[in-house]
């Protein structure tokens, strides 16, 4: 048997308070494993530790107790990192960016060439169907096709672990039934995906296993097709006579009557999914060829997606890749169990000259006159005859002014102790 791509062990994640008092468990020991080219269906109500299982395999969080293992290694290694491609459940890009200038800027931190980024670029916005709104900025799209760009952006580094938490997020159905033909066929090119997702029937449509969480425990793990079958049922489907006005009552009692021991027969006429109905009016628009500035269909998956000569996948893990530079500045790496080397000692440099205080910067104040000789400031000596002499005040306003005079120019007194 292969050994499983994410290894979950006894994982336990308790959130605690600002006094380290535990608070909340998250999750309850886990115990959980991918294997290698499969889809994990991950389901649960709201708060039952779906996001935090996601964190935990992302590095995000650290388990309280238990491993977890991702690769065979540390979900903290760069070289880990860089083989996930990961879509978050809300996209958040740089808004001011146009679509391809986004993809252009995660396709460096992958430390790929000029050329290949432009290859990139255009096969996934072909395939995501964002094809015609290149030169619009990321933070005009809708809620749809910012998804859209968010999961062109988690495949472009062509990685081996997809993690997609609620990817159908406010896309159409024809965006719907596109993930879920995305999802298939990187399962068939030997991509392992973990898929968390409220609505139940994308996942029962792409999953070969599913896992259901409630309360941080795993209530239910095992293949789609087991967990969904009911012994106790049997349906049998046939085409309509041509031309037969068909009583399915009667048909119901003709089959008990034919069948020993049935019970609860009932006979029905099937009807049309909404989704195919919903996908042919829009393909008869498409080949109406009529005019839409909004998302259109998406096309054949990533020329680059496909299977590498002499891959491994799906039969055996291949080893961490070489981590370019420009990514490994920007993701931590794990901690090392040796201690770090001590830094080099540095100079201590000379101390400064303490500056005055404050109050010491002031200039100076003027010392006032007496108060007894303010009075003589109205008794000025006449002007000299080439000036205009100043017009005579009167005594009650020149008292007036020498008060005013007085109080602003008193001389400040120290502050109470």
């Amino acid at each position: 048997m292969d050994a499983p791509l994410v290894d979950f062990l006894a994982v336990e994640k308790v959130f605690s308070d600002f006094w380290g008092r535990p608070r909340v468990r998250a999750l309850h020991p886990l115990t959980l494993q991918l294997a290698p080219g499969e889809v994990l269906g991950l389901l649960g109500p709201n708060g039952a530790g779906k996001s935090t299982t996601i964190k935990l395999l992302l590095g995000l969080l650290q388990p309280t107790r238990g491993r977890v293992t991702v690769f065979g290694g540390s979900p903290l290694d760069p070289g880990v990192r860089a083989r996930i491609g990961y879509l978050p459940e809300e996209t958040r890009l740089h808004r001011f960016l146009d679509a391809p200038e986004t993809l252009d800027l995660f396709l460096r931190l992958h430390g790929l060439e000029r050329a290949e980024r432009r290859r990139r670029v255009g096969q996934l916005l072909d395939m995501v169907g964002l094809r015609g709104n290149e030169g619009r900025p990321v933070g005009e799209f809708s809620k749809g096709m910012a998804r859209r760009i968010g999961l062109a952006v988690a495949l472009a580094g062509d990685p081996d672990l997809v993690v997609l938490d609620e990817p159908t997020s406010g896309l159409d159905p024809i965006g719907t039934r596109e993930i879920k033909d995305l999802v298939a066929e990187l399962r068939r090119r030997g991509r392992t995906v973990l898929l968390s997702s409220h609505l139940l029937d994308d996942v029962e449509d792409v999953a070969d296993r599913i896992a259901i969480l409630y309360g941080g425990h795993l209530r239910r793990l095992g293949r789609t097709d087991e967990l969904l079958t009911r012994a106790d049922r049997l349906r049998i489907e046939l085409d309509r006579p041509a031309g037969v006005v068909t009583d399915e009552a009667r048909l119901a009692q003709d089959v008990s009557a034919l069948v020993p021991g049935a019970q609860g027969v009932t006979v029905s006429t099937p009807s049309d999914r909404l989704e195919s109905l919903f996908r042919r009016v829009v393909e008869e628009a498409t080949a109406g060829a009529i005019e839409t500035h909004g998302a259109r269909a998406g096309g054949p998956i990533a020329g680059f997606l496909s299977d590498r000569p002499g891959s491994p996948r799906p039969d055996v893990p291949a080893p961490a890749r070489a981590v370019p530079a420009a990514l490994a500045s920007v993701l931590r790496p794990a901690p090392a169990s040796a201690p770090a080397p001590a830094p080099a000692a540095v100079p201590t440099p000379a101390p400064r000259p303490t500056p005055p205080p404050a109050s010491d910067l002031r200039p100076p104040l003027p010392t006032p006159p007496p108060a007894s000789d303010l009075s003589s400031l109205s008794a000025r000596p006449a002007p000299p005859s080439d000036t205009p002499a100043p017009p005579k005040q009167d005594p009650k306003t020149s008292a007036a002014a020498s008060r005013v005079l007085s109080r602003l120019v008193r001389p400040p007194q120290d502050p109470p102790a």
